[in-house]
C-alpha cells in the first residue's frame, strides 16, 4: 500500500514538473514574430518632418496707471539701498533662500537687494529699484522677458516704499 502511494505521488510530481516546461523553440517563435512586427511598422511609417519653430513676438502695451503697486514698510537687510519703486522677484520666509536668489541675480548683473517686510516677517528679493513707477514697470517687463521659463520670476511685482 505504501509503495503504491509513494509511486502515485512521485508520478504526480514528475508530471507537474515536466508538463508546463516551455521550450526554446517557443521563445524563438515569439521573438521572431515581434521582430517581424517591428520591421513591418518601420517600413510603413513615414519620416517625421518638423516645421521650424518661429518665436512668438508679442508687443505688450500696458497702461502704467493700471499696473498694481503694493505699498509696504520694509527695512534693508542685504545690499546697498532702494528707491521708491522696486521690482520684487521673490518672497521668502527664510533669509538664506532670499540670499541665494539675490546672489544669482547679482551674478546676472542686477543690483539685487534683500529687504524685510516688517508686517509679515517676509524677506523680499528686489532685483532693481527706481524713482518712477514707469521705469519700474518697464524694468519688470524686461526682467520677465529675460527669464521666460522661470515661473517664480514671472510673478514679479512692483513695490512702493515711502
Amino acid at each position: 500500500m505504501k509503495k503504491s502511494v509513494y509511486f502515485g505521488l512521485s508520478l504526480i510530481m514528475a508530471f507537474g514538473l515536466f508538463s508546463c516546461k516551455t521550450t526554446q523553440n517557443s521563445y524563438k517563435q515569439a521573438y521572431e514574430k515581434a521582430v517581424q512586427n517591428d520591421v513591418v511598422k518601420s517600413e510603413v511609417s513615414e519620416p517625421v518632418v518638423e516645421a521650424p519653430v518661429q518665436p512668438v513676438q508679442t508687443v505688450q502695451t500696458e497702461d502704467i496707471a493700471s499696473v498694481p503697486v503694493r505699498e509696504e514698510k520694509v527695512t534693508l537687510v542685504t545690499g546697498d539701498n532702494i528707491k521708491a519703486y522696486s521690482v520684487v522677484c521673490g518672497s521668502f520666509s527664510l533669509k538664506t533662500n532670499a540670499d541665494g536668489v539675490r546672489e544669482r541675480l547679482v551674478s546676472d548683473g542686477y543690483p539685487a537687494v534683500v529687504v524685510l517686510n516688517e508686517a509679515g516677517r517676509t524677506y523680499r528679493v528686489i532685483c532693481d529699484s527706481f524713482d518712477s513707477k514707469e521705469a519700474a514697470v518697464k524694468a519688470r517687463n524686461a526682467f520677465k522677458a529675460k527669464y521666460p521659463d522661470n515661473r517664480d520670476f514671472q510673478a514679479a511685482w512692483i513695490l512702493y516704499t515711502k
